[in-house]
């Protein structure tokens, strides 16, 4: 299974818009959301776009390929617009040789790791840092954040196969790589 994974979109119809164009043209069986999908949070700028109930009906659309997790910035209020599930603070999906355990990143991450076997994967957002290295005797991946990237870099995406992490700017241009 290949998914697309996505991060705080923080409401940015633009980003979320440029986000399904890639969705329906990449290959990728679902589309993970790691959280902060429709408010900005008290610590950001507003994105370029800022339009939450735009993002709710571009996500409505994508709902049958959607796995999400909630984030820092997510409520139950959000929950009552989007119709697919958001509330859970991780899920584990399942590749072939490893586990994926997928969280927003502000509970579980370097310092605070979930209860994972040797091999398997953290994905996480959160600290809008693209990130895609071994971590002891696990992965840490992170794609970045799709509307408010920190650290030097610039909005991207993730796509996650049995075999790698691959993260992408919007000129579908590869960023960092890692092989499991």
């Amino acid at each position: 299974m290949k998914y697309m994974v996505v991060s705080d979109i923080h409401g940015s119809a633009y980003y979320c818009g440029k986000m399904a164009e890639i969705f329906k043209i990449s290959g990728a069986d679902r589309l993970l959301l790691l959280g902060d999908l429709l408010y900005h949070g008290p610590r950001n700028d507003f994105p370029k776009d800022y339009e939450p109930q735009a993002v709710v009906a571009i996500l409505n659309d994508l709902k049958k390929y959607i796995y999400c997790v909630r984030g820092n910035c997510d409520s139950e209020v959000d929950q009552m617009l989007l119709e697919f599930p958001i509330m859970s603070d991780y899920c584990v999906l399942s590749l072939s040789k490893r586990a994926v355990f997928a969280t927003h990143g502000h509970i579980f991450n370097k310092d605070n790791m979930p209860p994972i076997q040797s091999g398997d994967v953290i994905l996480h957002g959160h600290t809008h840092v693209l990130e895609a290295e071994k971590f002891k005797d696990c992965y840490i991946l992170n794609p970045g954040s799709i509307s408010i990237p920190k650290g030097g870099n610039s909005e991207t995406y993730g796509m996650l196969t049995d075999e790698e992490f691959m993260i992408y700017n919007l000129d579908n241009e590869l960023v960092k790589k890692i092989k499991f």
